[in-house]
């Protein structure tokens, strides 16, 4: 449970690396480098090759090539041009463009994926207890089950036949029983 904890963290850290710390804005008429958390929706930002884009917008101006395979999974970059949505958190390739702020902190896109995977993470855990308490309980009875079917077809004579229906209650009630409980 703590190895899968520890890489769903891993994987939230990376998604929120994916965040700029600082983004360029156009503020009475000139760019200014503001924290990316202080975009307000509507304002247009500045993204020059090579950088990520801080927010979720439409691009105003500008042609480019944005790479947004660490969100989409998709390997091939995307080509944007005047009115294309761009996603936070995406590596600009190649020309600089200039996008209005559609959303911002935890409306973003990649802010909805983290919070979706620390969700999972948690409901995972919930589902690994439940699973844990199942079968605290069920192996035991099952091999329990399989002894006394040894047991009752060895005390009958047929040592054959009790080996085997150890074997066959075994693999009928619970195929993986012996893999959980190892």
């Amino acid at each position: 449970e703590e190895v899968i904890n520890t890489r769903s963290s891993a994987a939230v850290r990376k998604l929120m690396d994916l965040r700029p710390a600082t983004a360029r804005v156009i503020r009475d008429g000139s760019e200014v480098e503001i924290p990316a958390e202080q975009i307000m929706v509507g304002e247009i930002v500045v993204v020059r090759p090579g950088e990520k884009v801080p927010t979720d917008g439409l691009v105003v101006d500008g042609q480019t090539v944005v790479d947004e395979s660490m969100l989409t999974g998709e390997s091939m970059p995307v080509e944007k041009a005047v009115g294309a949505k761009v996603i936070g958190g995406t590596l600009n390739q190649s020309g600089a463009f200039r996008l209005r702020a559609t959303s911002i902190g935890a409306e973003t896109a990649l802010a909805q994926i983290i919070r979706l995977v620390e969700e999972a993470q948690a409901s995972s855990a919930q589902i690994q207890r439940l699973a844990d308490q199942v079968t605290r309980y069920f192996v035991p009875a099952v091999v329990g089950l399989a002894f006394l079917s040894l047991i009752g077809w060895w005390a009958a004579g047929d040592f054959p036949q009790a080996l085997l229906a150890f074997v066959a209650v075994l693999i009928i009630a619970c195929p993986c029983a012996l893999g959980i409980a190892t």
